[in-house]
């Protein structure tokens, strides 16, 4: 154990750094390529003439121009001007998980012989990337209890997407899809366990919370019916409860004749714990790319292994891994699939690091991980409300303990000195922290502020967390307008137009559209 660290005097690097197209110079090249001897030429002909005129570029692509220098010198600007799991104590990105990721994993898949795989290669020449497939599904159906399962989906709203598609495909096969049109989802579980089942065409039911914060289950009772086609929830819940209950629920909706489905994105409060088979789920999910030790964030790389009992396993997407005793091979001969839900079979790069770190890990460590977890969001969460004034958490009196992560609620700090949760946000990124991650929208806490600190970090981890909170209430309640006009030392400022990310016409996610759009950019 370490001193604890608090970084009074923090300041980020701020390059003003310009888009690289904006340091583009005509005639100015990374790298001069060689001309081809004669013979060259010769063997290979006129290579144009291969290329059909459809194909073909009218001009020349519009790419920036800059020396091999000044793109490591632009890349190394933008590194300094970003807050990331590797710079910062990053317990801020409540339901994320976001844990140390082993260094050495990613030699393991920089290494050519695995890089340089195509997932159309012929299946004698990726023996070695699909038994680990295999291994790796035969770990996350150990840890569920379940039957089968397929990493096929590119995250974890993916997988359950494709939970939806199973059961669509389920009640489909039997003949009742007309009448079982409902799945039932609690309002604190994930916001993709009511968007994918209404994206599959489902009627969604919400149960709200009862007076403990728990799923209501007299509402659950109330709500199932003939209609019932399944239900989709997330336990713990992203304020941090679990729900003693869940095995009721299961047991309620199979009474009914619906099927179940587990959604265990934060499965890191539980590994080696409990399993969905002994709830009685029918099927589940793992975001591979969180609880596995993957590094994950800015919309990827991410994984998603869902698990199901034998007899879902036939509605599985194509292809699936399997063994003959000889060799691993893809099967796509399964009439009653639900088809594909993705073009090739899992994030490679995800999966080998995932499996290195259970391997790395072994059973214990699988355990060790749960109870870390829960042990260090008590101490935070106990602490922090001890200490921080103006700062609880949602549903502080009843009694129930927190497991890895805690919503929390500025609501009192609000209203005593105007400031918001949003500028305390902002705010903690001059002690060079990450901001922190609110709640799912709507939010039905007030002012929220979600924490998840993993088994990666320290006791002197949380007392910094702790520290730089206290400090930024103290200064709410001291000096409200320095809190309201944050960050003063990021590389970014507070923007006067908070409400631009709300407005589609200003958006500009590549540098064609911002060359079309950036006098409306700039307009303000």
């Amino acid at each position: 154990m370490g001193k604890t660290i608090f970084r009074e005097n923090f300041h980020q690097a701020d390059w003003d750094e310009p888009i690289i197209y904006e340091m583009s110079t005509p005639g100015v090249r990374g790298i001069l390529v060689p001309e081809p001897d004669q013979k060259i030429k010769d063997s290979a002909g006129d290579v144009m003439a291969k290329i059909p005129d459809s194909l073909r570029r009218k001009k020349e692509p519009n790419l920036p121009e800059v020396s091999q220098k000044h793109v490591l010198m632009h890349w190394t600007h933008l590194a300094q001007e970003t807050m990331g799991s590797n710079l910062t104590n990053d317990i801020s990105e409540g339901t994320c998980t976001m844990k140390y990721n082993p260094r050495i994993n990613e030699e393991l898949v920089e290494n050519t012989d695995f890089s340089l795989l195509h997932p159309e290669q012929s299946e004698e020449t990726v023996q070695g990337i699909l038994e680990i497939y295999s291994e790796f599904e035969n770990i996350v159906k150990e840890v569920s209890g379940l039957d089968k399962a397929t990493l096929q989906p590119g995250g974890g709203n993916h997988a359950v997407y494709t939970a939806a598609s199973i059961v669509r495909k389920y009640w489909e096969e039997k003949g009742e899809l007309d009448q079982r049109d409902e799945i039932i989802t609690t309002i604190f579980s994930h916001p993709c366990d009511a968007a994918t089942p209404k994206t599959a065409g489902f009627k969604v039911i919400t149960l709200q919370p009862d007076e403990q914060g728990l799923p209501d289950i007299e509402a659950l009772k109330e709500a199932v019916s003939e209609r019932t086609a399944a239900i989709f929830m997330t336990n713990p819940e992203d304020i941090g409860l679990y729900n003693p209950k869940v095995d009721k629920f299961v047991e309620i909706v199979h009474e009914a004749g619906g099927l179940c489905f587990y959604d265990q994105a934060n499965a890191n409060a539980f590994l080696g714990v409990a399993r969905a088979r002994e709830a009685g789920f029918d099927m589940c999910h793992f975001n591979v790319h969180k609880t596995f030790g993957t590094p994950h964030g800015g919309s990827g790389p991410g994984n998603g292994a869902f698990c199901c009992k034998e007899k879902l396993a036939k509605y599985l997407p194509v292809p699936t891994v399997e063994h003959d005793g000889d060799k691993y091979y893809l099967d796509y001969d399964r009439p009653h699939s639900i088809g594909k839900v993705r073009d090739f079979y899992g994030t490679a790069g995800v999966i080998v690091r995932a499996y290195a770190w259970v391997m790395a890990m072994g059973e214990e460590g699988l355990r060790e991980t749960a109870d870390i977890s829960v042990i260090n969001n008590n101490y935070l969460y106990r602490n922090l409300v001890e200490e921080v004034k103006g700062l609880s958490y949602c549903y502080r009196d009843n009694g129930l303990i927190r497991q890895e992560q805690v919503r929390y609620t500025w609501e009192e700090l609000t209203d005593d000195t105007g400031v918001d949760t949003l500028a305390i946000e902002r705010r903690i990124a001059d002690f060079g922290i990450q901001h922190y991650w609110t709640s799912h929208e709507p939010w039905l806490i007030p002012e929220p502020m979600t924490l998840e600190p993993c088994e990666s970090y320290s006791k002197d981890d949380l007392d910094e967390y702790i520290k730089v909170l206290k400090r930024i209430a103290e200064e709410a309640y001291q000096d409200p307008e320095l809190v309201k006009n944050a960050p003063h030392k990021a590389a970014s400022r507070k923007r006067k137009d908070d409400n631009m990310l709300d407005d589609p016409e200003r958006w500009a996610l590549t540098w064609r559209a911002y060359q079309k759009k950036k006098d409306k950019i700039h307009a303000d």
